[in-house]
């Protein structure tokens, strides 16, 4: 039923290419355990499938990096509502990549950087599953929700700016490094 890999091979990236959505789960000690689910077009493969990273846009709360910063280990999962059933799940170890650092250019360059993206969350992968997925419902996509994005244009970045700065804790109260300079203006 369930099968392990290496790394994220090309038939799990044509996977992955087919998915609306994604969730991504992190932990730290004495934190509660984060679970977002994420869209739009803001994953890619990296780095022959031992590397991933995907576009992180403000919103509530800043968990996944603070977790990342404490403890470093993440799951991706990917899940298809369609056929044939599939779940998919990248375990890994990740870190944060925010505009002013070094690497930001080369890694945004493989993303379209809109107004609201705080972050790009790098994974190195450790391992990745196949599992059957038989008991996920079949959905359809109706279309992505365009609210982030109305949102987000009509946001004054330097008050965004401003906001990450005072935002310098997650909810359980780790430290998180908010971005100096935004990738967009």
């Amino acid at each position: 039923m369930s099968e392990f890999f290496t790394h994220i091979t090309p038939d799990h990236v044509a996977f992955i290419a087919r998915q609306p959505v994604f969730f991504v789960a992190t932990a730290a000690e004495g934190a509660r355990i984060n679970l977002s689910p994420k869209g739009m077009d803001t994953f890619r493969v990296l780095d022959a499938g031992r590397a991933c990273a995907y576009l992180d846009f403000g919103g509530s709360g800043n968990e996944t990096h603070a977790h990342l910063a404490a403890d470093g280990r993440i799951t991706i999962m990917f899940c298809a509502f369609d056929q044939p059933a599939l779940i998919y799940r990248i375990y890994g170890h990740g870190h944060a990549v925010l505009p002013q650092d070094a690497g930001w250019a080369a890694l945004a360059a493989q993303f379209t950087i809109e107004r609201g993206v705080r972050q790009i969350f790098v994974i190195d992968v450790d391992s990745t599953q196949t599992s059957c997925g038989w008991a996920v419902p079949k959905m359809h996509l109706e279309e992505e929700r365009q609210t982030l994005r109305k949102y987000f244009v009509q946001d004054d970045p330097a008050q965004r700016l401003t906001k990450y700065q005072e935002r310098n804790r997650s909810i359980d109260g780790l430290p998180v490094t908010p971005p100096a300079v935004l990738p967009y203006r």
